[in-house]
């Protein structure tokens, strides 16, 4: 079973799949630390992520080891991987180990859950269930700086928000896999909805679409 979750940046997407992973025995892979793997891997060799010679480089010879680093939600790598990942050789280059992610799983889970941008459209376009996640901008900065101010990390709402529409103005508009909803994908938009009337919800279509 291959479940995939899309959506815009603090919309929840990520929440959800972790959830949902729990409480089916599925496997979760957040297919966004690949892209901030990169980011992550120029920015601290000085490079900036606009470069996109040296961007194609750290992706092709990406060390996954940066897949388990701590700071890879910074605004900084947050903004640097919205970046690389408009460019089509990066994310030819991460794409197979996406793909095969979904393929090779232990025998002990019923499946896999991916969340990203365009994980039901171009990683698995045939997906057994996909899911669309966006909520307003707006809900979404707060969130992201009600997180920060949980973690003690110094933050500004209208910093957040600007940078917010910025990722989604790039995510949508590249030419390579931007991001849309995907064929087929319940489209969740509700901000109102708990955690867990989220989960019910997506656990309900699912348990539908697969009978």
């Amino acid at each position: 079973m291959i479940i995939t979750i899309d959506g815009t940046a603090g919309s929840g997407k990520g929440t959800l799949a972790k959830s949902i992973a729990k409480e089916l025995n599925c496997v979760y892979l957040d297919t966004g630390l690949l892209y901030r793997a990169v980011a992550k891997s120029l920015l601290q060799n000085n490079i900036d992520p606009k470069n996109q010679e040296q961007a194609i480089k750290h992706a092709q010879n990406l060390d996954y080891s940066l897949l388990e680093s701590k700071d890879l939600r910074t605004e900084e790598v947050s903004n640097g991987a919205s970046i690389v990942a408009s460019i089509g050789e990066v994310r030819t280059a991460l794409l197979e180990y996406q793909r095969n992610f979904s393929k090779n799983l232990p025998k002990d889970r019923t499946g896999v859950v991916l969340d990203g941008r365009d994980t039901g459209s171009v990683v698995c376009p045939d997906a057994d269930v996909k899911f669309f996640i966006d909520i307003p901008v707006e809900t979404r900065a707060r969130r992201r700086v009600e997180q920060y101010t949980e973690n003690n990390i110094q933050t500004n709402y209208d910093e957040i928000l600007q940078t917010m529409k910025e990722r989604d103005a790039r995510d949508a508009s590249r030419d390579v896999a931007p991001m849309i909803a995907p064929k087929n994908a319940l489209i969740l938009k509700d901000p109102t909805l708990t955690i867990e009337e989220t989960k019910n919800l997506a656990l309900n279509h699912i348990k539908t679409t697969m009978q």
